[in-house]
């Protein structure tokens, strides 16, 4: 199922300021069919406010949403064909996996033999076969959420949309479980979209992301391509672990310079910039370009970093990851720069500068009013949730008094 979204806008109304919050603005995509699709920022950046509207349960101030060929835009959330996955999983405490499967199918009006035979169908795809029976807190995190996932798929939805779904696991778990989605939905060839602000777990299952901050795209790729190739200095620095390297700099008389060495010619007119260096980007070299004060060395596993320090650099310490480096007692060492590795921003746009591209990344202007809406949103559905937690509680504990009081007759 084909997404497209034409200038989606949500606003909200500031009481105590008397004003307006833009969460989202004036967000245009494409999502083709069959494709993983990541929405990828800090928090507050409005990515599960896009989601919220693309389930329904968000209604947009101004543009329109459209699956296929349909106008959804004002469509109630269940009469939209989505499958729909809550960060803290919303599974039916009292139920068995099975249970919690059969549920929306039994709402839809299922017959009973053919939801028993779809359950069973979904709970093979996502690798829970054998846990039908157990209830939730006899799972894992990871299987609670690949019970959530084949709840979701039950009722063959031509959208799946997953809000932050890995939040809650442990690393490990968070890797094995994110290979799992994406099996999942290569598997079953549904239309998915991914909220998450990891961005190492973005660009490693998402077939594209779409990079947000302030309610604005920034951004939208292959997780590669937007690696190698940022429109603007904050999806440089979004994207990558370890994060870029970013230095004050100035173009002046053809040449690139950080401080008063020339890393690099250049075609570009006269300006102040910032040079943003990937960590790979470092070679060491006795007559190399740059020179970096030497900190200490870092070995992890197969990984060798040298942190250093640079004083036209953004942040205290800078991170060159090398293949081979001897250390000498030197206070400071040389490198050369690989040139794909080294991107130019204007200093006042942020916006990349190239001599042979033009980039158009969004200006987003620092003092736009944004409001963190996936916290508040986050509270409203976990508030809503202790409640019907209440109810299930009771009602199990009325269940167990029955069963216990029907024991005892038995006795």
């Amino acid at each position: 199922m084909k997404i497209v979204l034409d200038g989606l806008t949500k606003e909200f109304e500031n009481k105590k300021k008397n004003s307006k919050v833009i969460a989202v603005n004036n967000v245009s995509i494409d999502i083709p069919s069959g494709t993983l699709v990541g929405l990828l920022g800090p928090s507050g950046c409005g990515k599960s406010t896009t989601l919220f509207m693309l389930s329904g349960l968000l209604a947009p101030t101004r543009g329109s949403i459209v699956f296929g060929d349909k106008d959804v835009t004002h469509l109630e959330p269940q009469k939209r064909g989505i499958g729909l996955v809550f960060q803290n999983y919303a599974l039916y405490p009292h139920m068995t996996v099975l249970q919690n499967i059969l549920f929306p199918l039994e709402n839809i009006g299922m017959p009973k033999d053919e939801r028993i035979e779809r359950a069973h169908e979904v709970a093979k795809v996502v690798q829970i076969e054998n846990l039908l029976d157990r209830k939730p807190s006899e799972l894992s995190g990871g299987q609670q959420q690949r019970v959530a996932i084949a709840r979701a798929l039950a009722k063959a939805p031509d959208v799946l949309l997953l809000d932050e779904p890995l939040s809650n696991l442990d690393a490990r778990l968070r890797l094995q479980t994110r290979e799992e989605i994406k099996r999942i939905q290569r598997e079953t060839q549904v239309t998915t979209v991914f909220v998450t602000h990891d961005q190492e777990e973005a660009m490693s299952i998402c077939d594209v992301i779409v990079v947000m901050k302030l309610g604005v795209v920034q951004q939208v790729g292959v997780p590669q391509e937007i690696y190698d190739d940022p429109h603007n200095l904050f999806v440089a620095q979004f994207l990558g672990t370890p994060p870029i390297n970013t230095f004050a700099g100035v173009i002046k008389k053809g040449g690139v310079y950080i401080g008063k060495e020339k890393i690099m010619d250049t075609k570009l007119p006269d300006q102040e910039i910032y040079v943003a260096i990937r960590p790979e980007g470092f070679i060491p070299a006795k007559d190399g370009v740059l020179t970096l004060n030497f900190d200490h060395l870092e070995v992890m596993g197969r990984e060798r970093s040298i942190l250093s320090t640079h004083e036209s650099s953004l942040k205290p310490l800078i991170r060159s990851i090398v293949e081979e480096f001897e250390e000498t007692g030197a206070k400071s060492y040389k490198f050369n720069l690989k040139p794909h590795k080294v991107f130019l921003f204007n200093k006042e746009t942020e916006i990349r500068i190239s001599d042979d591209k033009v980039y158009d990344a969004p200006v987003v202007m620092k003092g736009l009013e944004q409001v963190q809406l996936e916290e508040k949103k986050e509270n409203a559905f976990q508030k809503a949730w202790n409640k019907c937690k209440g109810v299930f509680k009771k009602k199990e504990k009325a269940e167990e008094v029955k069963e216990n009081s029907e024991e005892s007759k038995e006795k």
